[in-house]
């Protein structure tokens, strides 16, 4: 029987996130939640002499959304260039999973030409104790440098 452990399972605590924005790395210790999706563009196909309908992939899309505490001017910053001049910046961002209690290793995923679609430009709330902010994206490419090993367990847990 194949299973995996359970302290191989990855803590969402362990990793890190970087920007490199116009030749410059910003550790991204603001952020709470991030996520980067890879959605393929389909097209239904009829097919002659079958009922359903099939579907063609035919190009992808990256999307994504990050949280992160309200406590960085950077992207209102790039968002206020674009406002003022129309110079749109697009930059990259390298997210590592690193949970050292898993032997599963790392991975680093690197999502290139990050481009934001909003910010908050401001914010108060009198009810929260800590401000946050939603910030979807979107992105051009997308890179793997470093890979999950495949662990597989045939015993029974430890």
């Amino acid at each position: 029987m194949v299973f995996m452990r359970a302290e191989e399972a990855i803590s969402g605590k362990m990793g890190k996130a970087f920007a490199t924005i116009n030749g410059e790395i910003h550790e991204m210790f603001y952020v709470k939640d991030i996520e980067a999706r890879i959605e393929k563009k389909k097209t239904e196909i009829p097919v002659l002499g079958y009922t359903g309908t099939q579907h063609k992939a035919g190009g992808w899309s990256g999307k994504g959304q990050m949280t992160i505490y309200y406590v960085t001017s950077l992207f209102r910053k790039m968002m206020l260039e674009y406002v003022r001049t129309g110079r749109d910046i697009y930059f990259d961002i390298a997210i590592a999973n690193d949970d050292p209690t898993s032997s599963t290793g790392r991975q680093v995923t690197l999502l290139k030409g990050v481009n934001l679609d909003s910010v908050l430009i401001a914010k108060l709330d009198v009810e929260s104790e800590a401000l946050d902010e939603e910030v979807p994206f979107t992105f051009n490419d997308v890179d793997m440098p470093e890979q999950f090993r495949q662990l597989w367990q045939t015993n029974s847990p430890r």
